[in-house]
């Protein structure tokens, strides 16, 4: 039996004009690179730092009004017989932290490095102070402190203040950087002391973030990647072994991997914090109508309630929130850069690292990738005391990146473009609008005909 050889015909040849699989790609793709070309270039505007904190703050701050409303409805009417009560209360203090930041944008930056000292101490006396009769517990950690009809948390503020203290010092000592031991004193002594108060509190999660802040700031100063790492290995080992020491702690420390192994005990609040995630799908059940709220997630409007947004907005909620937060962070690290100040160079920095930690861990202790330490999320959850720090400091950020001479001298350009003009192209003297002042001089002229 023969064997015949069988050969393919040959490719029918293309068509003439038809672009080949290369040719193809590069037509999708085509839009999307002229697209990132054009973001690239808004993004390099001197103005973007200012309008990204502006805008991404400004978003940040309506969600969590708007979260904190529907997370806290219940517990509201449950404990104050009213759905608003603590919503109202939290715009008290947006009402109340929104001048504050307009103010701090606006303040001389002379003036500001002059109170960074003075705000250190007072930040210290404070949480001295929370261990005395005038401070008070508040699910088992003693933090808080009570000044007439206001209750404060004056670890919070020390947050605030160790930023803009730690960036005055360093920029003081610009020249001095390259020694490490300049760059460890006294900043590290002084950190850790105010840490060791807030641990002396029991409030370990406030205490990691002033070591985050402490960390950061070394790392931007350029301390040598050796005590970098002597630093990161004690802070690591000191904070096992406080969240080891203690039975409370150490339960949350081993019940994170698994909330469902104890969902009945100490992985309650974890489990239904992942229950509100996994439940919200992509859009969620819609505002108002999460079902975690209703008693079973603790802490619902403060610490956990990156859950409830997750379960009424889904992951598109979740995310936007996330890129608003990446936005932000993006706009402080490029003023960081560009500014030619060291002050504004390390402050920007480190309120940088300060919220987009405390966003990490918050977020972190939420998914269940981090135990449950109680930190809110910055600008979203309930409670003034960390509302009103992370506003001014964010102000004060405006004020920087408004303050950049590329920026300023963008600001000063389009005032001249929407200031009113002269039939000839030039601003008028007078304070007359120019559609008024165009009816005067028409007038003007009728009169002198009518004479002549």
């Amino acid at each position: 039996m023969s064997v015949t050889s069988q050969t393919r015909p040959p490719a029918a040849p293309a068509p003439a004009g038809a672009p080949g699989p290369r040719g193809r790609v590069a037509t999708v793709l085509a839009p999307l690179a002229d697209r990132w070309r054009v973001v690239k270039r808004s993004l390099e505007r001197p103005l973007t730092s200012y309008y990204l904190i502006l805008g991404g703050t400004s978003m940040l701050l309506a969600i969590g009004l708007m979260m904190v409303l529907s997370a806290s409805s219940v517990y509201s009417f449950k404990v104050h017989d009213s759905s608003y009560y603590i919503v109202l209360k939290q715009l008290t203090w947006v009402a109340i932290g929104l001048p504050a930041a307009w103010v701090a944008s606006r303040i001389d930056r002379r003036w500001l490095r002059r109170l960074a000292w003075p705000a250190v101490g007072v930040a210290v006396v404070l949480l001295a102070l929370t261990q005395t009769s005038l401070g008070f517990a508040v699910n088992g950690n003693r933090n808080w402190l009570a000044l007439g009809p206001l209750t404060v948390q004056p670890s919070e503020i020390a947050k605030l203040s160790v930023v803009l203290w730690a960036a005055d010092v360093y920029a003081r000592k610009e020249r001095l950087l390259g020694n490490p031991v300049q760059a460890l004193v006294p900043v590290a002594p002084v950190v850790v002391m105010i840490s060791g108060l807030v641990v002396f509190q029991h409030d370990l999660g406030t205490a990691l973030v002033l070591f985050a802040i402490l960390l950061g700031m070394l790392w931007v100063v350029g301390v040598p990647a050796r005590l970098f790492g002597i630093a990161l290995s004690v802070v690591g080992v000191a904070a096992f072994y406080l969240a080891a020491s203690n039975a409370e702690r150490r339960t949350r420390l081993t019940s994170f991997i698994d909330p469902f192994a104890d969902f009945q005990g100490a992985g309650w609040q974890a489990g239904h914090g992942l229950l509100g995630m996994a439940s919200g799908g992509l859009l969620g059940k819609g505002l108002s109508a999460s079902q975690q709220k209703w008693g079973s997630l603790p802490e619902a409007h403060t610490d956990f309630i990156f859950a409830v947004l997750g379960e009424e907005l889904g992951l598109v909620g979740t995310l936007l929130v996330l890129a608003l937060f990446g936005a932000v962070a993006y706009a402080m690290i490029r003023l960081a850069i560009n500014t030619a100040d060291p002050f504004v160079r390390y402050a920007s920095a480190g309120i940088c690292i300060w919220l987009m930690s405390q966003t990490l861990i918050n977020i972190g202790m939420v998914l269940a990738l981090l135990p449950v330490i109680g930190i809110p999320l910055p600008l979203v959850s309930y409670g003034g005391s960390a509302l009103v720090p992370s506003l001014v400091a964010l102000g004060l950020l405006v004020g920087f990146a408004r303050d950049e001479p590329e920026a300023r001298a963008a600001l000063r350009a389009r005032r001249r473009d929407r200031a009113p003009r002269d039939d000839d192209g030039t601003t008028p003297r007078s304070g007359v609008p120019a559609v008024l002042a165009g009816g005067l001089r028409s007038r003007r002229r009728g009169t002198e005909r009518g004479r002549a």
